[in-house]
């Protein structure tokens, strides 16, 4: 690594840095109207900040131009960062290991919703805050909030930054400054964020289980601020349903949300658009027959529950509102596809995502096609326009990586003895960012019986599926280092 690089990462690190510790305000404050002791955590902050600031001024006079490695690095190395400073407050204030905190910080930040609290009730209130915090910047992106940050240090922007953070397979800036791009997706996150806890509150929720919901919904993330989560108000439909809602709507490219400030509706008009709601309302009826013919309740409470419950997987939120486990296989069936399909491409939701589905089937289409037709010119349309062949492969490589990691994470868990259904489902909800898997890691269980090891891997699962694989693998490439 040279000078020039080192300085880069190190200036961008602690921007984000002293960034974190004023946003790690809010538990704080959250402690302290609670009447909680706060000193340790205020302690921290304060050298948490103290230490990133001097790091700030000292490169103050540096001109940051992130080049691809700068910005690979510096994207790998925040999550690092993030994942140890959320671990400590968890650290002092639970008497969690420091393996456990790590995992819950990076399960938090990577809207992952993986947990190793058993009882969460019992959690100080700034702790539940600062959970649903982690969420919530980590929903956007740590890294989308840098990029405005850096209207502050280089005015030209970053937009090898943002695409090295934002998911989906293109970008586009639809502003001319990648930075004005970044705030008005964070004021569309803010007014979502804001429309959310006045309905929960509306629907009976207090205020501190309304913030806390609405910023882990929002970012379809998964804390709760109760044991049962959501199926603490299994009974409002009111609560259900606006969760479903903003669920759902937070699954949906945020640039389409972008456009729709300026009027514009064209991005729900989209084919990724199109198929997520598609596949939605599929799975959602076929989980509420199933529900329904399989249980007591009426058809609106089966209904309920399915529509949140597909609405919840399918944007690998991790809400629960009932243990789906008991509803059978067919419903187990079900849920499992959801997990595989996730959200829109530039979305908070994880996942392989809707669009890429799209592609990877359309072009298995075309090579089928091919082949009954070979003099035939085919090709891959998507909203009318043809899929040039670094997306087709992008794509494909795309695939083989998440089904590969799925498939060494899975291996590394059942040689470590725990059954078929409980590794597979752990490693696609670590991957995937989902939370809750099946038996063992099921929406009824939690993560606390893993030894340190296992929570140490799967934190690092969590963070190559946040990151989707190619910005993690580029740093084990000879030539990455030695061309960039």
């Amino acid at each position: 690594m040279d000078l020039l690089t080192l300085k880069n990462v190190l200036k961008f690190l602690s921007t984000i840095g002293v960034a974190l510790s004023l946003f790690f305000l809010l538990p704080i404050l959250a402690g302290y109207l609670y009447g909680e002791s706060i000193i340790a955590f205020a302690w921290f902050d304060l050298l948490f900040f103290t230490g990133n600031a001097l790091l700030f001024l000292l490169l103050y006079r540096h001109r940051m131009q992130m080049r691809i490695k700068d910005s690979i690095l510096a994207v790998n190395l925040i999550w690092i960062l993030l994942g140890i400073a959320g671990a400590v407050p968890l650290v002092l204030y639970t008497h969690a290991g420091c393996a456990d905190g790590f995992f819950e910080a990076i399960s938090g930040f990577t809207t992952t919703g993986a947990t190793i609290y058993s009882d969460i009730e019992s959690l100080p209130k700034s702790i539940l805050m600062l959970r649903s915090l982690m969420h919530w910047l980590g929903g956007m992106g740590i890294v989308v909030l840098g990029v405005g940050l850096f209207s502050l240090i280089n005015p030209t922007g970053s937009l090898t930054m943002f695409r090295a953070e934002s998911t989906g397979i293109r970008m586009e800036k639809i502003t001319p400054r990648i930075k004005d791009t970044a705030l008005r997706l964070w004021i569309i996150y803010l007014i979502l964020t804001f429309a959310d806890i006045i309905l929960l509150e509306i629907g009976g929720m207090n205020l501190f289980d309304a913030i806390n919901h609405a910023f882990s919904t929002i970012s379809t993330g998964g804390f709760s601020t109760k044991n049962a989560s959501l199926g603490y108000w299994q009974d409002n439909g009111l609560i259900l349903w606006t969760t479903t809602l903003f669920m759902f709507v937070s699954g949906i490219n945020f640039l389409a949300h972008l456009r729709l400030w300026g009027g514009d509706t064209s991005g729900y008009k989209s084919e990724e658009v199109r198929w997520y709601l598609i596949i939605f309302l599929t799975l959602s009826l076929l989980l509420t027959l199933v529900h329904f013919t399989a249980s007591a309740d009426t058809l609106w409470f089966s209904a309920t529950h399915a529509f949140l419950t597909i609405s919840s997987v399918l944007t690998t939120t991790g809400f629960a509102s009932l243990d789906y486990e008991k509803w059978g296989s067919a419903a187990i069936g079900i849920v499992f596809l959801a997990m595989f399909v996730g959200g829109n491409a530039g979305s908070t939701a994880g996942g392989v995502k809707v669009i890429r589905h799209v592609v990877w089937f359309k072009n298995m289409f075309s090579q089928i096609r091919q082949i009954l037709h070979p003099n035939a010119v085919v090709g891959v349309y998507i909203d009318k326009s043809r899929v040039n062949g670094k997306i087709l492969g992008s794509v494909s490589g795309f695939m083989l990586l998440f089904a590969l990691t799925n498939m060494l994470v899975t291996l590394y868990l059942f040689i470590r003895g725990y059954d078929p259904m409980t590794s597979i489902s752990t490693a696609v909800a670590c991957v995937g960012n989902i939370g809750p898997g099946f038996s063992l890691t099921g929406p009824a269980e939690n993560y606390a019986f893993f030894s340190a090891t296992d929570k140490v891997l799967l934190s690092f699962a969590m963070i190559i599926g946040r990151l989707e694989f190619y910005t993690v693998m580029l740093l084990f490439a000879r030539d990455f280092w030695k061309k960039y």
